[in-house]
């Protein structure tokens, strides 16, 4: 997914904060990297 935002990152407990929309199932795990947009080609 892209366009989602980090809000807050919680090191105590291990936890990031996103605002969008994750897929999967509650309570599953997912992995969180950097994307970049591929242009458009004309």
């Amino acid at each position: 997914m892209q366009n989602l935002e980090v809000v807050k990152v919680d090191t105590e407990r291990q936890l990031i904060l996103i605002r969008g929309n994750v897929p999967g199932a509650k309570k599953s795990y997912i992995t969180i990297k950097s994307a970049v947009k591929a242009k458009e080609a004309k």
